[in-house]
């Protein structure tokens, strides 16, 4: 017998799979895997999505056109360059499947989001890493993995699964040493964290050229995780070319409205922008006097790593962490065995993980 058969590079595809969320035992798991907002959503988020719930009859704004405004407004940029999408994942979905294919490469950095690996392959095309300097993406190495099969280049900034990030100017020149037939995609997912003085998300260069996006994501910041939205700013050209390959409702109707009263919530976000600078700072600097390196994050999660501590590991200290009712995420998946991302929660929850790490490394007395 004969089956379908799927493009090439497709079966190479080792699925996504996000943190885990539960333990038996345990009444309140403290989850910290998946980088979600430790205050969920806004509140004005909340009773916008519970406010359309007798119109959910009713296809959504294909256009997204209050939304794309709102965010417009928000950030200073042309409505019009905007496009939304089900997550920023999807909006990288469709960027290789509508610029890569069999035969051309989508280059990232050796640590760099795992899904831009799975997508592209998903599109057919070679998925190609250039090598980190500390655990940081490096621009000159990202130039010397470029060849005439480059068609993308994500740039995540900050980085996931590490925190790092690279300064305004280095992206610049990252953009300066690409041809004009590479898109360069600078994946923003966490730029509402980040107060350093040296980054910028990115939106001057696509103004500047025809071959950058900005992607940026509601999960993170504004906790609508569940309700799948993202968006992309990009020149004319490249917004064409997405609303082209985008299903006509690839948004819904609760995610539009929530969406964009989110983004408006100014109140909420710079609520959550102080927390996450606190506990961050706070957490890392438990944690180094544990003796465990911690990359300096500007995220809203830490990268843990326990390769000076061989008879304590990674995985040891995730079971020890799970005993304790708290859920962090292994880096196996990224090629970091000896590490642990652990996203930063509410105070009680970070002052827990601390406490059982703290126990963790014998350092309890």
């Amino acid at each position: 017998m004969t089956m379908p058969t799927p493009k090439p590079g497709v079966m190479e595809i080792n699925p996504y799979v996000g943190g885990d969320s539960g333990l038996e035992g345990f009444d309140r798991v403290i989850k910290l895997s998946s980088n979600e907002g430790a205050f969920g959503p806004s509140p004005k988020a909340a009773s916008a999505y519970r406010n359309i719930a007798k119109t959910l009859h009713l296809y959504p704004d294909g256009g997204m056109t209050d939304l794309r405004h709102a965010i417009g407004k928000v950030h200073g940029l042309d409505a019009d360059q905007i496009v939304c999408g089900a997550g920023s994942d999807e909006i990288i979905s469709l960027l290789c499947q509508a610029y890569a294919g069999e035969g051309d490469e989508v280059l990232y950095s050796q640590y760099g989001f795992l899904m831009y690996n799975i997508s592209a392959k998903a599109a057919g095309a070679t998925p190609v890493t250039a090598p980190e300097v500390d655990l940081t993406a490096d621009v000159d190495a990202l130039l010397a993995a470029v060849t005439d099969r480059t068609r993308i280049l994500f740039l995540a900034n900050p980085n996931n699964p590490t925190g790092t990030y690279l300064p305004i100017s280095e992206v610049s020149r990252l953009r300066d040493g690409l041809r004009d037939d590479i898109l360069l995609v600078i994946d923003a997912a966490y730029a509402e964290y980040v107060i350093r003085e040296d980054y910028a998300e990115g939106n001057a260069l696509v103004d500047a050229g025809d071959n950058v996006v900005v992607t940026r994501t509601f999960s993170k910041m504004h906790g609508l995780g569940g309700a799948r939205l993202g968006w992309a700013y990009g020149p004319a050209n490249v917004i064409d070319v997405l609303n082209r390959v985008r299903g006509p409702f690839n948004v819904n109707s609760a995610a539009l409205v929530a969406g964009a009263a989110a983004i408006q919530d100014r109140e909420f976000t710079g609520k959550v922008c102080a927390h996450n600078l606190k506990w961050l700072a706070w957490t890392r600097e438990q944690l180094l006097e544990l003796g465990l390196d911690v990359t300096d994050s500007v995220g809203n999660f830490l990268l843990v790593c326990f390769g000076a501590h061989p008879e304590r590991t990674a995985q040891d200290a995730d079971a020890a962490l799970k005993a304790g009712g708290i859920i962090v995420r292994g880096m196996a998946g990224y090629g970091l065995p000896d590490c642990l991302r652990i996203t930063v929660g509410l105070e009680e929850d970070m002052r827990a993980v601390v406490d059982v790490l703290r126990k963790f490394m014998g350092k309890n007395q």
